[in-house]
């Protein structure tokens, strides 16, 4: 009877640590996820058929994201082309983006002529590890980087509409076809739970660039940067506790909260202090709660105990 009342309470408990992952990724697939992949899109927008969409047939990752930009097509598009790894960089997160680059960290703040004139099956470097090619290409209108392989698993398309003689959208869609079988399994996850962050920025990037807006210091940017790995080291460190003391309804709480706000750093764009303000706020929580000791036993306990 021992051995069985045992394994119940191993089992309860296991069940109490992993419900806070579990709750976690349901919250992301459920509200999250959806309206990252359609991050500043109308429904017009998203419905549309855009170039490149016969690449990949049944993609596993569709997304469609815009933004509007006070600019015609054609003062956006020299932006826009020179864009990659190496070239002129992504104009986002400089710090991850460009790490390793010849051309240097910073995204590029002005045109190079250079680099206008990529012809379609020229290789785009991504990273240092990773690579697409020129697509199709038509100036002033859409460019398309897809992946090596035939038929191509991966395409994204960056397409310019005008709006009125002063004003376009730019609207980027990208369509991914998981790897299910293969290591390169680990790329597409990371794209899943990146490309949320990576693509708004960049669109934010290109627009202040053709506006003439100021661009984020890389201070500013480091610091965004290091709010994300505070956030997560605390998720990580407030799981750890609720595995030891999985019995205790603060450990589970706190667990709770500290996921709930690394989602929140990670995919709501909100301004950096406000994501400062919440890591130190989970920080201070931490703290109090182990100058504490163990947390009251609450209502997790009494479910455990038999």
């Amino acid at each position: 009877m021992k051995s069985t009342d045992s394994i119940g309470l191993v089992a309860v408990r296991l069940l109490v640590v992993l419900s806070v992952p579990i709750a976690l990724f349901a919250l992301y697939f459920l509200a999250i996820r959806p309206c990252a992949l359609h991050w500043g899109s109308n429904a017009e927008e998203r419905s549309r058929v855009m170039p490149g969409d016969s690449l990949v047939q049944s993609p596993s990752f569709c997304a469609t994201r815009a933004i509007t930009i006070d600019g015609r097509p054609a003062d956006v598009w020299p932006w826009l082309v020179q864009m990659g790894y190496g070239r002129a960089g992504f104009y986002g997160y400089d710090l991850i983006e460009n790490v390793g680059s010849e051309a240097g960290i910073r995204s590029l703040q002005s045109i190079t002529p250079a680099l206008e004139q990529p012809k379609t099956g020229d290789v785009l470097p991504i990273s240092a590890v990773a690579s697409l090619v020129f697509g199709a290409i038509k100036p002033d209108r859409y460019l398309i980087w897809q992946s090596a392989a035939t038929p191509p698993d991966e395409s994204l398309t960056w397409a310019l509409y005008p709006v009125d003689e002063k004003h376009s959208r730019l609207i980027s869609r990208i369509r991914l076809r998981y790897h299910w079988t293969d290591r390169r399994l680990l790329l597409d996850l990371f794209t899943e739970f990146a490309d949320h962050v990576a693509v708004p920025k960049i669109l934010l990037g290109i627009r202040d660039r053709v506006e003439a807006r100021s661009v984020q210091s890389l201070s500013r940017e480091g610091a965004e940067i290091m709010i994300w790995v505070l956030a997560l080291a605390e998720f990580a460190t407030a799981m750890l506790s609720l595995m030891r003391r999985s019995r205790s309804r603060r450990a589970w709480f706190l667990g709770l909260t500290a996921g709930l706000v690394s989602l929140f750093v990670l995919y709501a764009h909100a301004p950096v202090w406000i994501d400062a303000a919440l890591v130190c706020g989970v920080f201070a929580a931490m703290v109090g709660w182990m100058r504490r000791g163990i947390g009251d036993p609450g209502v997790i306990e009494s479910a455990t105990s038999f």
